[in-house]
């Protein structure tokens, strides 16, 4: 099982330099493009796109963020579409896609000391649904 996506497996986190692009918009990382998405305005994505981290680019997505359509019903009906899209364009770099698949049978848990339980797993509890986790496997078991 692989519990935590940092040292060896820190290519599993949507935090990891990994240009994308989605929807003519090139983004540094897939949380980049992930909090973009939640705005149909290009010059909001193109903002977010720019921005110098992945942290920042999440503050911008979220509640307090320039994204206003955060947490609205249309949003939470596509958010896991969305993000196994932007996955699978992460994945098709040969070199992160092979990462992916030495990763084996082992379960990927995206365990966290931050809340997360729809993405992960809190760690110092073991709950959460890890749908990061689940959309990484799935991919992996397609390549």
């Amino acid at each position: 099982m692989i519990n935590q996506f940092n040292r060896r497996f820190a290519f599993l986190s949507n935090f990891h330099p990994s240009p994308i692009t989605w929807e003519n918009i090139t983004y540094p990382t897939v949380e980049h493009a992930f909090q973009a998405a939640k705005s149909e305005d290009p010059a909001i994505r193109q903002q977010i796109a720019d921005m110098d981290t992945p942290d920042k680019a999440k503050q911008a997505g979220g509640r307090r963020g320039i994204v206003k359509t955060f947490a609205q019903p249309a949003w939470e009906r596509k958010k896991l579409q969305v993000m196994e899209s932007l996955l699978r364009l992460k994945f098709q770099d040969t070199e992160l896609a092979a990462k992916l698949k030495e990763t084996g049978d082992q379960q990927l848990i995206e365990g966290n000391n931050w809340n997360d339980t729809f993405w992960g797993v809190r760690l110092n509890t073991g709950k959460g649904r890890n749908h990061l986790g689940r959309i990484l496997m799935k991919i992996r078991a397609e390549i």
